[in-house]
């Protein structure tokens, strides 16, 4: 672990100090559990007030802090970020074991393995199939039947990447993932469901990120594409011949029908459904539990099932704690409405 002084890490993420530059340094931790020797970060101006209680001998934060902290600043342009940059610095990645290609590993004939490749016990390689360089494949992991894998991806245990799909570089890929599994595609008829081949594969381009037990589907035709840069957490489903776009990040228990498009910068919150055959464009923002049921155009933030603009949203929903009142209320005026049409009918009729 590495220790720093505050003004060496301003220095090292472009940033300034307000405070004392000498404060050593050795380890990240968030505002409330903060200790001496630890840094912390304030993302948010509407948290300032924690700056006053935090034990952290300093924290980064942003330009707009106008509060006098008690505690020395790293003031940066983008506080999260440089953040990242500090634990990366005093912390690392974590870190493989190098181990070479182990001997209870099965790696085919025809397989190609590129150089300083680490390749544990029971791991498969089948044939044809090619690994990179520098990548890390942990035990269990199946690399099926002409499959690619670019340089420095990291294969952690039980994952299965199923034949002929292809894994750019530094792409990582949690535990019991599976990439390309069949489509699923049924055609039914007279009451029984006939599996449709599924002939595409699944590609994951450079930078990607798959959490634990994801199943990206291979395509029916076309491929399944996640683009570069996205990250996708964990029990997450993406369908067959869908397309994430560059950068998005998609979090847990997501479900991606399929043949539907994603563009650029997209975030998808937790536990959201979208409809398969659907466009959804550029930098939209799509809140959790959310059921997508049609195209949505650049740049909207959508909520609720089905998913509609979140301000309406919003204001729809924060009326449902009055619906029990407001049924009351609807039923009292309906019987009062009832009661005087009673009246007019019965004046009416003593008119006559």
């Amino acid at each position: 672990m590495e220790t720093r002084t505050l003004g060496e890490l301003a220095q090292f993420v472009g940033g300034s100090v307000r405070g004392d530059p000498n404060i050593k340094i050795r380890s990240a931790a968030t505002l409330s559990k903060a200790s001496e020797g630890e840094i912390s970060f304030l993302a948010n101006v509407r948290y300032e007030k924690q700056l006053e209680t935090t034990k952290a001998s300093a924290v980064i934060a942003g330009k707009d802090v106008t509060a006098e902290a008690k505690v020395p600043l790293l003031v940066a342009d983008d506080p999260y970020y440089a953040f990242m940059q500090i634990m990366v610095l005093l912390h690392g990645h974590r870190r493989h074991k190098k181990i070479g290609v182990s001997k209870l590993a099965f790696i085919a004939d025809t397989a190609k393995i590129g150089v300083d490749c680490d390749i544990h016990n029971f791991a498969t390689v089948a044939d044809d199939a090619k690994v990179g360089d520098r990548c890390t494949i942990y035990p269990g992991v199946y690399v099926g039947e002409g499959v690619e894998i670019g340089n420095d991806c990291i294969i952690y245990p039980n994952v299965s990447i199923y034949n002929g799909c292809k894994i750019g570089n530094r792409v990582i890929i949690h535990s019991n993932a599976a990439v390309g599994e069949d489509g699923f595609g049924f055609a039914s008829h007279k009451g029984e469901h006939h599996k449709i081949p599924q002939i595409g594969i699944a590609i994951l381009e450079d930078d990607v990120e798959i959490g634990a037990c994801c199943g990206i589907e291979r395509g029916t035709l076309g491929d399944t594409v996640i683009e570069k840069g996205s990250k996708l957490g964990d029990l997450i489903a993406i369908g067959h011949g869908t397309r994430v776009g560059q950068h998005c990040l998609l979090v847990a228990q997501v479900g991606i029908s399929g043949s539907t498009t994603l563009g650029h910068h997209c975030i998808v919150g937790g536990q959201v459904g979208i409809i398969g055959h659907i466009n959804i464009g550029n930098g939209v923002m799509i809140g959790a539990q959310s059921g997508v049921i049609n195209n949505i155009s650049d740049g909207k933030i959508v909520l609720g099932a089905p998913a509609i603009d979140a301000n309406i949203a919003r204001r729809a929903y924060s009326m449902h704690k009055y619906l029990p009142d407001m049924r009351k209320t609807i039923r009292r005026l309906e019987k009062e409405v009832e009661s005087l049409q009673k009246s007019l009918e019965e004046a009416k009729d003593k008119t006559k």
